[in-house]
């Protein structure tokens, strides 16, 4: 493995970390309502688990509100009880063809909650990066024990990947701090 070919995985090892976490915090709840938060909810379809957002338009009418219609109304009880027993706290209301969610405003104890199980998947994410850049530090001693790269190189590389860490990291405090901020609003 080459020199580039190192800080190039380094790269796409962090970039998938960053993707993850901002894919987890989609589904965490704000004051506003957000698609996100039901698109991945499973409901037993046929006998299968089956992600809402397969089985069902998803829009939002407000900006408390999340609609969901079904495409085949029969799913509509089963719909009901898997957002009942998510995490979400909401009870839906149903007119028989389509389900209301009316997200109530975050309490302030929900508030702390909910950032700090943000701040929490921010520091997996560091963890994550870091155990990568753990990982390519390896790969950059074994091409230098293997002669791929001078001494000098190789500390260079390692300076390198240290870099590429720390830019990450600030790419996740951003993010952190913006969810965190989201959620704090009212």
């Amino acid at each position: 493995m080459s020199y580039q070919q190192i800080v190039k995985d380094t790269r796409e090892k962090m970039d998938k970390s960053l993707h993850h976490l901002q894919d987890l915090l989609r589904a965490i709840r704000t004051s506003r309502a957000s698609a996100a938060l039901v698109e991945h909810i499973r409901v037993e379809y046929y006998g299968t688990p089956t992600p809402i957002s397969q089985m069902a338009a998803i829009s939002i009418p407000e900006p408390r509100q999340i609609v969901i219609k079904p495409f085949d109304a029969s799913v509509l009880g089963e719909l009901t009880k898997a957002i009942q027993k998510s995490d979400l706290g909401i009870n839906p209301q149903s007119d028989g063809k389509i389900l209301r969610l009316t997200m109530p405003p975050l309490s302030g104890d929900q508030r702390k909650k909910y950032a700090a199980k943000v701040k929490e998947l921010a520091e997996e994410t560091r963890v994550a990066m870091r155990n990568a850049r753990r990982d390519q530090n390896k790969h950059a001693e074994a091409e230098s024990k293997g002669g791929g790269l001078t001494e000098d190189e190789h500390k260079a590389l390692q300076d390198e990947i240290q870099k590429v860490l720390k830019e990450y990291e600030e790419k996740v405090s951003g993010v952190l701090d913006k969810k965190t901020a989201e959620i704090m609003e009212v």
